[in-house]
């Protein structure tokens, strides 16, 4: 398939706002894709520039790459085939003369595509292709498309972790449900976890959750402030993933250890894992996102790409992660998805004590109310609170987990930094804050320079220098990949800025390499604080 034709679609989606009409652009080009003779080879491809992203996390190509463009070609020849190709081998250069290599092939690559296709390619390589086809469109599109319920796509996702590969094996199959009904439950295959809502308290959170009758038991987890991990077993193989599913196996042997030592030797389990003091207290969180960041996510204040391989292996001596679990989806055959979750617990119990989450199952809000009070007191991140009857909703913000926080916090995705000056003379400073548009691109909310350790100043000024786009001597405009995790009294109305609202005293409380910025809040979940 040509990338004229993908960038014709993205400029139809882009154009409007209806749902409806997105969904119908992109079933269109999805179904002439399947039809297509190089069907088997383009459409997760197709599906992934689609839905604004590179099959290629990392290419290397930084916005200097993409300042000065060679000029575009006169007639569309780039198939989508050619590009991904293009990316992947620019993806995989290392070592010396690797950045020019790089920067080589980008040029002729945008040389061969039209100016349309050129601002395409911008778009995905930036993270900045502003269309409004997120996964949740495309995923709706694909069941179009295939004329196939959208739940049945959704949980196919849900269960393979990521939609291209499902789009490709349902279009291109002679029976469309029976290949969803393929996508099931698999130990060692990651799959999309599950997530919570918010409340402001524990009142709000029982509420949100009861049925309007007599008092239900509700199961009231403490929340770790860790990192989200999913375990899977076979045997003696093992493997570790983030919330966004990065595989940190090879980075956290101890937890390898620890699930090996468990009874059941078929698992995959749900968890949080985090560094503990001798004294029991949680260790800060920057301490524990260092010890499990990849190398290529940068890591947090303190992280890989500052420290090195050596200073790795010595964080990682002295500095152990401790798994914690709070649900089951598998154990020895049995797939436990669907199971409501007092029967997963019961499982949960006999397959991974003691490294359980610590849980109070209660119908009584003000019981609730002191165990919430109890883990803040132990310097837990707060609670989530979970109703007794619900299934594991993987890949949802699912309705059955409520989650309590004695802060309000949003996660934003920083824009720009400014140069510091007096005692910040020399690092970058003052972060300018971004919401997720939900139609593309993000929104500007306000600045903060509060919270910052020493640390983490120096961690972000080496940072934000890696995601330079341009530097006017004051602010440096940084490439919108970094999130950050803020803290706020209000949120006000203010012309100051595009989204007409701004965040009253705004204070950094950690930078979060756990979550991706598509992962980001909405300006629509900020508006909601609106008093």
């Amino acid at each position: 398939m040509l990338l004229a034709e993908v960038a014709a679609t993205s400029d139809a989606v882009a154009a409007t706002r209806s749902r409806l009409a997105k969904r119908a652009a992109l079933a269109d080009l999805l179904r002439r894709s399947a039809a297509s003779p190089d069907a088997s080879d383009d459409l997760e491809i197709v599906v992934a520039y689609l839905s604004g992203t590179l099959r290629q996390r990392r290419t290397g190509l930084g916005y200097a790459a993409l300042r000065d463009l060679p000029p575009p070609a006169d007639a569309p020849t780039l198939t989508v085939h050619h590009v991904d190709a293009a990316f992947a081998a620019m993806a995989e250069l290392e070592g010396p003369g690797s950045a020019q290599a790089r920067s080589t092939s980008a040029t002729e690559l945008f040389a061969a595509a039209t100016e349309r296709e050129q601002a395409l390619l911008r778009g995905l390589v930036s993270g900045e292709l502003r269309q409004g086809a997120l996964d949740s469109v495309m995923v709706d599109a694909v069941a179009e498309a295939a004329q196939v319920p959208a739940d049945a796509v959704r949980r196919a996702v849900m269960m393979r972790g990521a939609t291209g590969p499902v789009a490709s094996a349902v279009l291109l199959a002679d029976d469309p449900l029976a290949a969803l009904a393929g996508f099931t439950l698999e130990v060692g295959r990651p799959v999309r976890p599950m997530l919570a809502q918010s409340a402001s308290d524990i009142g709000a959170a029982f509420e949100k959750l009861g049925s309007g009758g007599a008092p239900a038991d509700l199961c009231v987890d403490v929340k770790l402030d860790g990192i989200r991990i999913q375990v899977h077993r076979d045997g003696d193989d093992v493997l570790v993933v983030t919330r966004s599913l990065d595989d940190i196996t090879a980075r956290v042997p101890e937890i390898v250890e620890v699930v090996r030592a468990l009874p059941t030797r078929r698992l995959v389990l749900d968890g949080e894992a985090l560094a503990v003091g001798d004294d029991g207290v949680p260790r800060p969180f920057q301490e524990t996102a260092a010890r499990s960041a990849t190398r290529e996510s940068g890591g947090g204040p303190g992280g890989a790409s500052a420290r090195g391989a050596s200073a790795e292996a010595e964080l990682a001596a002295r500095l152990r992660l401790t798994p914690f679990f709070f649900d089951v989806l598998h154990a020895d055959g049995q797939d436990l998805v669907d199971a409501p979750l007092r029967d997963r617990l019961a499982v949960l119990d006999e397959v991974a004590a003691p490294h359980t989450v610590r849980r109070l199952v209660t119908g009584d809000a003000e019981a609730a109310a002191d165990f919430f009070a109890g883990a803040l007191a132990e310097g837990q991140e707060g609670v989530v609170v979970k109703t007794l009857d619900a299934p594991y909703a993987a890949g949802r913000r699912g309705a059955g987990w409520v989650k309590v926080k004695p802060r309000r916090t949003l996660d934003l995705v920083v824009l720009g930094v400014e140069r510091g000056s007096g005692r910040r003379q020399g690092w970058l400073s003052n972060i300018h804050l971004g919401a997720r548009d939900p139609e593309g691109g993000f929104v500007m909310l306000g600045k903060t320079f509060k919270g910052m350790t020493d640390e983490t100043l120096a961690w972000q000024t080496e940072r934000f220098r890696e995601l330079q786009v341009e530097d006017d001597g004051w602010v440096v405009t940084v490439r919108p990949e970094q999130v950050v995790e803020i803290a706020f009294d209000g949120v006000q109305r203010s012309p100051r800025y595009p989204g007409g609202v701004a965040l009253r005293f705004a204070r950094v409380i950690r930078y979060r390499d756990d979550k991706s910025p598509a992962e980001a809040d909405t300006i629509d979940t900020v508006r909601s604080y609106l008093a």
